[in-house]
């Protein structure tokens, strides 16, 4: 058995076993700082009533049709302006000076814009998740070896053939690299924007549950988000290991 694979896990057991044995000693009060114990039979009483799922689902779909949207218009917009110099010129710019716009300060105008229903937080999360792709493949594009290039050229290949076998293979590692950024800002911003006007949702079941200051539910909703984020992040771990197979 290799026993490597359980390093990453002794942090997060270690972490486990000092709040478990913190709330038990009573070092912090239970009331603020739910025990472990308390949290899993939350996560247990809310998975039976099938309010956890419901919640659950409703931000996985919010948080997946946001990134989709986000980074196929992100890659649109990189591959755009890497391969075309004039795109370039006359859209970088714009684009530079709305990404440091802080796209969370947008949620009254998106109120507005949207009002509360689905598309409002479904726009947030694509406009989190644009930049870091957009930067990304722009610059796997600049990137790309001229030599390469100009050696694919002399063996025959262009056009199409040139970007498939060169020029998207050359990008896809910088864009996946924005990928795996733009995920924690998209679970960021559905956090977020669930808070605000929302009857469904992981954000929507802590803000209930803070009302009745339930805190273990508080607790067992950033601990899925955790888990969510971390479950995201293997995914394109996975995705990254096959697309990128050929890479020695």
């Amino acid at each position: 058995m290799n026993k490597d694979k359980w390093i990453p896990f002794m942090i997060p057991l270690l972490v486990l076993i000092i709040w478990y044995t913190a709330t038990e000693l009573a070092w912090v009060d239970t009331k603020l700082f739910p025990s472990p114990v308390a949290v899993l039979t939350a996560f247990f009483k809310l998975t039976l009533s099938g309010e956890l799922l419901a919640h659950t689902w409703a931000s996985s779909q919010r948080a997946l049709t946001g990134l989709v949207i986000g980074v196929a218009i992100g890659m649109f917009f990189g591959l755009l302006n890497g391969l075309y110099p004039i795109a370039e010129k006359l859209l970088d710019s714009t684009l530079q000076m709305i990404r440091n716009i802080p796209h969370l300060a947008l949620i009254p105008v998106v109120i507005i814009w949207f009002g509360i229903g689905e598309e409002g937080k479904i726009f947030l999360v694509v406009v989190g998740v644009f930049f870091p792709v957009y930067v990304n493949a722009f610059y796997g594009i600049r990137s790309i070896d001229k030599g390469l290039i100009e050696m694919a050229k002399v063996y025959g290949l262009k056009g199409w053939t040139l970007f498939k076998k060169v020029v998207l293979p050359g990008a896809l590692p910088a864009t996946l690299v924005g990928v795996r950024q733009s995920l924690g800002i998209m679970w960021l911003t559905l956090i977020v924007s669930e808070t605000v006007a929302v009857d469904s949702g992981i954000g929507y079941m802590a803000m209930n549950a803070r009302d009745f200051m339930q805190m273990d539910v508080i607790i067992l909703s950033i601990m899925i988000y955790a888990a969510l984020g971390k479950l995201s992040d293997l995914i394109a771990k996975a995705f990254e290991k096959r697309l990128l197979r050929w890479r020695a």
